[in-house]
């Protein structure tokens, strides 16, 4: 029997639902995990980042529960609103007592009680964007100028990032970029010729930047600057060896006693491995190749093209951080620091992608509709 127009407007997809539930939760208790000897050291508190990942949990779920009722058409509308929002604020950071300043990069905004990082919501601001600009334009797009406008934008944003700097984020605002031109009919031959001044302006950024190189040297052979440049992705693999195939056991890793930097961030995948061995990671792996099928599958069923295009961008940007984190930690590609999308700490990270997950939701509304 035929479902009621009202219920099926209104239908959750359950299955991407409760995976998200379940990377979030098991997120903060990793963080938690990976952090309570850390933050009982530095700010006398076992649950001081843990503390912050409940709370940027309960924001983000309210945020998907709540945007999966707004129509994403209506994003469409605002796309010029939250594009020029999200440029003013990768601008702030470079402000005087707005920006906050860590470890070398100035990526936060200062909030007082808290820190918001810009770059998190420029990615999805851009691929709301492009989703649109591709879904009214996808007659031109097939001609290089018309792709102008979103390599133009993608430009603009990635050199706010890089500024920062923050070579990881911009590496994923450029993949998103050229996922979403190839997804909305752009010629693989032009994408091709744009990858020539990119390759020139990453090879300029290496040498630009000594640290860049220094890290490089360090990713062809860790052991030679091990006490150094090397020294995160030697601990790092030194994590992930010592989980085995099963793991130490959650609660037991070593390596977050001060051996491995950002445990509870950038590299707490490499505390997942130690904690719950090869076998937990692909089991984990398995959960986030859920969520990106889920996501192509809505991209697939949506509706009209905009919602096609913006169910692509936010399933892409999911998919080309988990790959980027995973291969770091294990040494595959240059270290560079990028969160473990809704498991890392930090609440901006996980109120943003939830928040697009909502939009997700929404495309599956709609479709069902």
């Amino acid at each position: 029997m035929k479902m009621p127009n009202i219920l099926q407007k209104h239908k959750f997809d359950y299955v991407l639902f409760i995976s998200i539930i379940f990377l979030v939760v098991f997120g903060v208790i990793m963080v938690y995990s990976a952090s309570y000897y850390s933050a009982e050291l530095n700010y006398g508190d076992k649950m001081f980042f843990a503390k912050k990942q409940i709370v940027g949990a309960v924001i983000g779920l309210a945020c998907m529960i709540g945007i999966s009722f707004v129509n994403y058409n209506f994003l469409q509308k605002i796309k010029w609103v939250l594009l020029v929002l999200s440029l003013l604020l990768l601008g702030a950071v470079f402000l005087p007592v707005v920006g906050v300043t860590n470890y070398g990069a100035t990526r936060w905004i200062n909030l007082g009680v808290t820190t918001m990082q810009p770059s998190e919501i420029a990615k999805f601001a851009f691929v709301i964007f492009s989703a649109s600009y591709l879904a009214n334009n996808y007659t031109k797009v097939k001609n290089f100028l018309g792709t102008l406008p979103v390599i133009v934008c993608g430009a603009i944003i990635c050199l706010l990032i890089i500024l920062e700097p923050n070579m990881s984020i911009t590496i994923c605002v450029a993949i998103t970029m050229f996922v979403m031109l190839i997804v909305g009919g752009a010629k693989i031959k032009h994408l091709a010729i744009l990858m020539i001044p990119l390759i020139c302006a990453a090879i300029f950024l290496a040498i630009k930047e000594p640290y860049r190189l220094k890290r490089l040297m360090a990713f062809v052979d860790p052991w030679s600057s091990a006490k150094e440049e090397g020294f995160q992705l030697v601990q790092s693999l030194y994590a992930v060896g010592s989980g085995g195939w099963f793991g130490v056991g959650l609660f037991a890793s070593r390596q977050k006693y001060l051996f491995l930097p950002f445990a509870e961030s950038d590299f707490i995948f490499s505390i997942i491995a130690e904690e719950w061995g090869f076998i937990g990671c692909i089991c984990l792996s398995l959960v986030y190749l859920v969520v990106i099928l889920r996501g192509i599958n809505i991209a697939k069923n949506a509706k009209d093209r905009f919602g096609c295009y913006l169910a692509t961008g936010i399933t892409a940007v999911i998919a080309v951080q988990f790959l980027m984190n995973v291969a770091v930690v294990t040494g595959s590609i240059p270290p560079t620091g990028l969160p473990l999308p809704f498991i890392s700490a930090g609440s901006t990270s996980l109120v943003v992608f939830m928040s697009a997950v909502g939009v997700l939701q929404n495309i599956h509304k709609q479709s069902r509709a």
